[in-house]
């Protein structure tokens, strides 16, 4: 069963197919990346950002130390098994063991979720086994108050 929220997220998530990629763009139909994304479905459901990541380069991941991308959804999110998640629930990936989480996208159904990357606009992907062998946790968004 799923919340609220999460109907609102996976039809927020749905409207961005299409919106073009732009590193560091958070903008609906004019462009995003990845993390743009995540933040701008959050701007629409939440009526803010969650923070402010400040600048980041493409490579800020093998730059930097830490799992910063985890450790943001593990502050505004709440992490579940990734055997329970539902539609709705925020996906972060990792490209090899022992890496950066640098990738998250929207699940908006069972076996599939919505993503921003380099080269292709905003887009609705099968969650093959490539993509799940990669998830490195699965968050779910915050109730808005009023629910």
């Amino acid at each position: 069963m799923t919340r609220p929220i999460n109907d609102a997220i996976v039809a927020e998530a749905l409207a961005w197919v299409g919106t073009p990629y732009r590193h560091q763009g958070t903008r609906k139909g004019v462009g995003c990346d990845c993390l743009g994304l995540v933040r701008g479905v959050w701007r629409a459901v939440h009526g803010r950002y969650p923070e402010d990541p400040g600048a980041y380069a493409r490579d800020w991941s093998e730059a930097g130390k830490g799992d910063p991308l985890i450790a943001a959804a593990r502050r505004h999110c709440s992490e579940k098994p990734v055997a329970e998640m539902v539609p709705g629930d925020l996906l972060v990936f990792r490209w090899k063991p022992h890496y950066a989480a640098k990738h998250a996208g929207i699940l908006v159904a069972p076996e599939r979720f919505v993503h921003a990357y380099e080269g292709h606009a905003v887009t609705v992907s099968p969650l093959v086994p490539q993509w799940r062998r990669r998830i490195a946790g699965a968050f779910a968004f915050p109730e808005r108050p009023e629910e």
